[in-house]
């Protein structure tokens, strides 16, 4: 893998800088800018606003929770989103499911921004709010059915593959933050899974892993249906020509989708033919990926959902 160009490295020590002073100068930001980002976390249809209401309602996870840190940072929230991707598209099923059933291949930025926003609601969103998302979501779900390529069966709502998107899921995004950001104790693992049992529960998975043990079990049980796919070298493509960082800042998009392909489990990732060379990423790069993912520890724009789900516990509102 070529090392970035001096140009682009700079550029990306830049951004840095720029991320940890975005708290000092949040308030600052020009509408502009503010826009941008707002496109970026908000699909059409939805809007800062709905974090604030019912003014005092709580989320289906606690504040203080694990859950809280990790889906508030950015940086863990992609990583670990392609990671969680990766391991649901290796699936035949829920790959023919996605690829035959979604939008993504024709419009991946606005499948992405649904599928962040429905994350985001999920964790930071008023209980009453995420619960009437939810159900529109197993809505939408009750209806997706097919067959694979080789012919096997499949339904949105069975129950093993309701169990691996979300087992993957969690697993994406804790992995994304300890590799990216801070180390997460064992204990904290567990506590992870055990945070994320709810809304599990009401995306219609009764038993979801609940400890680091109980997922690495799953995964051994999963192990044997995960396949090689022209598909997942197509999301991969798709992600990394995405525009979702200013064209300067390309190479440390496509430098994330490394580390996202690097947290995959080392057997998934052997069975998954993604173990070759072009996706390892060099302990300097590491460096550069931690240090960005702390300094968007701290961000605190006034649009983000976990801040505005801060206002709601408070008792503030849209007016």
């Amino acid at each position: 893998m070529q090392p970035f160009s001096p140009a682009v490295h700079a550029a990306v020590i830049h951004s840095m800088k720029l991320v940890q002073h975005l708290r000092r100068l949040s308030g600052r930001l020009t509408w502009p800018a503010q826009r941008r980002l707002a496109a970026l976390i908000y699909p059409a249809g939805t809007a800062a606003a709905d974090f604030l209401e019912p003014a005092g309602e709580p989320a289906l996870t606690a504040s203080d929770s694990i859950s809280w840190r990790v889906f508030s940072n950015p940086v863990a929230m992609f990583v670990g989103g392609v990671t969680a991707v990766l391991l649901e598209l290796g699936e035949p099923r829920v790959r023919s499911g996605v690829w035959e059933h979604t939008s993504f291949r024709q419009r991946p930025l606005q499948r992405l921004q649904r599928t962040g926003y429905a994350a985001m609601m999920t964790i930071f969103g008023a209980r009453s709010r995420a619960e009437s998302m939810i159900r529109r979501i197993n809505d939408g779900h009750a209806r997706i059915a097919g067959r694979t390529p080789a012919g096997t069966s499949y339904r949105a709502t069975d129950l093993e593959l309701l169990t691996w998107v979300h087992a993957t899921a969690t697993f994406g995004f804790l992995e994304a933050y300890a590799t990216c950001v801070r180390d997460v104790d064992a204990a904290g693992r567990d506590r992870f899974y055990v945070e994320n049992e709810a809304s599990a529960q009401l995306y219609g998975v009764p038993s979801p892993p609940t400890s680091q043990h109980d997922f690495d079990a799953l995964l051994r049980r999963m192990h044997p249906a995960l396949e090689p796919s022209a598909i997942v070298l197509e999301f991969l493509a798709i992600m990394s020509g995405m525009e979702l960082l200013p064209a300067p800042l390309r190479g440390l998009q496509r430098l994330l989708i490394r580390a996202a392909v690097h947290n995959l489990p080392a057997a998934a990732r052997q069975q998954l033919g993604l173990a070759g060379a072009q996706w390892t990423v060099p302990q300097w790069q590491w460096r550069l990926i931690r240090a960005l993912g702390r300094a968007s520890d701290h961000l605190d724009w006034p649009g983000l959902p976990a801040m505005l789900a801060r206002r709601r516990l408070a008792g503030g509102s849209a007016g």
